[in-house]
């Protein structure tokens, strides 16, 4: 079993302490987001998540505590992009200190752990082609040695940011100026060492060097974990998305970023109710076990084949 935590929220920002707690206990919750009072219990032993894709904003709060996952092999998506406040506001600066949290990272687990995202790509009045060059630039340079990988996608609307993204009045560029955009991104990541690829694009951006991505990487989880992983395509994710199948873990409408584009979170009002029942101790996140709730045990297993020589540590 692939464990995601989370597509929906930060966990590792905001609910690792929570998480950590569950691994102790070795099983968690999950409510259905599509049947309210249905909720799958999942069993977290190490012989059956054979690896953890976090995705995150920021670790910061994990990184003390990351020996807790000795017995797990894991890997993070850390978004950075060069957004200020006015669409990410809860972020903290960047320059003066998420770059660092990046670069402890990348030294605490190793560089090919650590897959950096400038996503998604809004383009504004502010936020325009230019801007994002400059930005992607600047935190690439830093980011050298730190990571092997840097993974872009253009901004989508959803039914559930519509109104959020429309806010900012974004526009979008034409096709051949997103090739030459893509072109140059591409040229500034291996200036940096780094490859690029694109998340659930539907335009092919391989003429601009940029291969098409997948965040729940089979090819990078066998690599990590040493073995061959068998496993299909993830169907409940968009058409264009690669990634193989994995267990969602989080809640929607408990993320505390606030960023304007994010789909996870649309509505403000849920976001607060839902953060006051949040229980380090709980075995669901930022909820409650009621009566008339269905638990029901969710099979999972390994998705190991065999046994390979290759491993990271």
């Amino acid at each position: 079993m692939i464990l995601s935590v989370s597509r929906r929220t930060d966990i590792p920002n905001y609910y690792s302490e929570w998480f950590l707690n569950r691994i102790k206990d070795g099983y968690l919750y999950v409510r259905n987001p599509m049947n309210f009072h249905q909720i799958s219990k999942i069993m977290l032993s190490p012989d059956i998540v054979d690896c953890i894709v976090f995705w995150t904003k920021n670790p910061e709060p994990m990184l003390s505590k990351l020996e807790e996952l000795g017995d797990y092999r894991y890997y993070f998506q850390f978004t950075l992009t060069g957004f200020g406040k006015d669409i990410e506001p809860n972020v903290p600066h960047k320059k003066e200190h998420m770059i660092s949290v990046f670069q402890r990272l990348s030294r605490a687990i190793g560089r090919e752990k650590v897959i950096w995202r400038y996503d998604p790509i809004i383009f504004t009045q502010r936020y325009t082609l230019e801007y994002h060059l400059k930005a992607f630039a600047q935190i690439a340079g830093e980011l050298r040695g730190y990571t092997s990988k840097c993974v872009i996608s253009f901004a989508d609307l959803y039914a559930k940011n519509q109104k959020n993204m429309k806010s900012l009045h974004p526009f979008f560029p034409e096709e051949q100026e997103l090739l030459a955009f893509g072109t140059e991104i591409a040229s500034i990541a291996r200036k940096n060492g780094m490859k690029t690829a694109a998340c659930a694009e539907k335009m092919d951006l391989s003429s601009c060097g940029i291969a098409r991505s997948c965040c729940i990487d089979k090819e990078l989880i066998e690599q990590i974990i040493g073995c061959k992983i068998k496993g299909k395509k993830d169907s409940n994710q968009r058409q264009e998305c690669g990634c193989m199948e994995s267990v969602e873990v989080g809640t929607y409408n408990t993320c505390r970023n606030g960023c304007i584009y994010c789909y996870a979170n649309y509505s403000p009002k849920s976001v607060v109710e839902n953060c006051r029942l949040y229980d380090v101790n709980s075995p669901i996140l930022c909820g409650r076990v009621a009566e008339d709730d269905k638990i029901t045990d969710r099979k999972v297993n390994s998705c190991r084949e065999e046994q390979l020589s290759i491993t990271w540590e």
